[in-house]
C-alpha cells in the first residue's frame, strides 16, 4: 500500500505542475477568469485522458473478444469506443459551453 500512495503523491505533484493540462484563458471577467480557467484545464486534462484510456480499453476488448470468441465482450468493446468518442467530443466543447451560458446571463 505504501506503494501505491507513493505513486499517486508522485502522480499528483507531477500534475500540480499542469504539464498535460491544457491551459484555457476564458474572456469572462477577472475575478471568474481563474477559477474557471482552472477548472477547465482540470476537467478538460483527465477528462480527454480518462477518454483515450476507455477508447484503448474498448479496443482490447474487441481484439480479446473476437480473438476468444466472445461476442459480447467485443460487442461492449465497440460500445466503450463510441462512447469515448462522444465523450471526447463533449469535453471539448465545454469551453464553448461555459462562455455561452455566461453570455446569456449577461445579456449578449
Amino acid at each position: 500500500m505504501s506503494q501505491m500512495s507513493q505513486f499517486l503523491h508522485t502522480a499528483v505533484t507531477y500534475l500540480a505542475d499542469d504539464p498535460i493540462v491544457p491551459k484555457y484563458k476564458p474572456s469572462v471577467p477577472g475575478t471568474l477568469q481563474t477559477p474557471t480557467g482552472k477548472i477547465l484545464s482540470w476537467t478538460s486534462g483527465i477528462g480527454l485522458t480518462l477518454a483515450v484510456l476507455g477508447g484503448l480499453a474498448g479496443w482490447g476488448c474487441v481484439a480479446i473478444g473476437h480473438n476468444t470468441e466472445r461476442g459480447g465482450l467485443a460487442a461492449r468493446g465497440k460500445q466503450a469506443i463510441v462512447w469515448s468518442l462522444i465523450s471526447g467530443m463533449g469535453i471539448g466543447v465545454t469551453s464553448g459551453l461555459v462562455l455561452a451560458f455566461y453570455g446569456m446571463t449577461q445579456g449578449g
